[in-house]
This record gives structure tokens, C-alpha cells and sequence, in this order.
């Protein structure tokens, strides 16, 4: 889905409760550097509230310039699918080991992985 994204040119960021360098060697590790560079970075050290307070993703549908209405957040966690939630914008979540047994009422959509895997059901389309 993320390659799919770059080459629809669409913007992305990532938008996390960490700090700044800790997010950004994690997404070069985890995406590979050219995949990285096509992600802005928006994390715990420059909002005052982190989540489950809506900040982090405000700060950056407000920098990006984006519309809400047409972003759509991907989170892992009970406490992030409140903060997108709570910045009003749509919200598909993956579960994790983790956070499986969390309660994800107001999903937009639940779905085990995002992935290569077509049976997943995910797509840009869908998303």
C-alpha cells in the first residue's frame, strides 16, 4: 500500500508519540531510505499534548496543508485511534500482538495487517 501511495504521489507522514530522531531511524530502517524520504515526520517532542490528545496529527494536517476529510490515519493502538478520532479524520487500524485485545470501537475499518497479501482487502481504493 505504501509504494502504491508514493506512486500515486500521495502525501504521507508519520505521526507518533516518540521523538523525533527515534521515529525517523525507525522508518528509515523499517521503509529503506527512498521510501523514507517520502514521509514527514511528526512526533512527540513538538506537540505539547501526545496522544491520546489529538496534537501530533493536527500538527501535521495543519503544516501539510491538508483536508481532513481526505487523510486517512493508520494506527495500532486503542490510545491512537482516539487521537485521530478526537482530530476528526478517518481512521483504519492494524493490530499488533500488542494491542489486539484492545477495543477499537469507531474504526473505520479493523483489519489484521496491511500488506502485499490482495486477500487482505486493502488498497488505496479502500482506504
Amino acid at each position: 500500500v505504501i509504494d502504491d501511495a508514493i506512486a500515486a504521489g500521495l502525501r504521507l507522514a508519520v505521526c507518533s508519540t516518540s521523538n523525533e530522531l527515534a521515529v525517523r531511524n525507525l522508518v528509515a530502517t523499517l521503509m529503506g531510505p527512498d521510501r523514507a524520504a517520502k514521509f514527514q515526520i511528526f512526533a512527540g517532542d513538538l506537540v505539547a499534548k501526545k496522544k491520546p490528545a489529538p496534537d501530533v496529527y493536527l500538527l501535521a494536517v495543519d503544516t501539510m496543508g491538508l483536508d481532513k476529510s481526505k487523510c486517512v490515519i493508520v494506527e495500532d493502538s486503542h490510545i491512537g485511534l482516539g487521537a485521530a478520532k478526537a482530530a476528526g479524520i478517518s481512521c483504519i487500524v492494524t493490530k499488533s500482538s500488542y494491542t489486539a485485545g484492545e477495543d477499537f470501537t469507531g474504526a473505520d475499518m479493523i483489519v489484521e495487517e496491511l500488506g502485499d497479501d490482495p486477500s487482505t482487502g486493502v488498497t488505496l481504493e479502500t482506504l
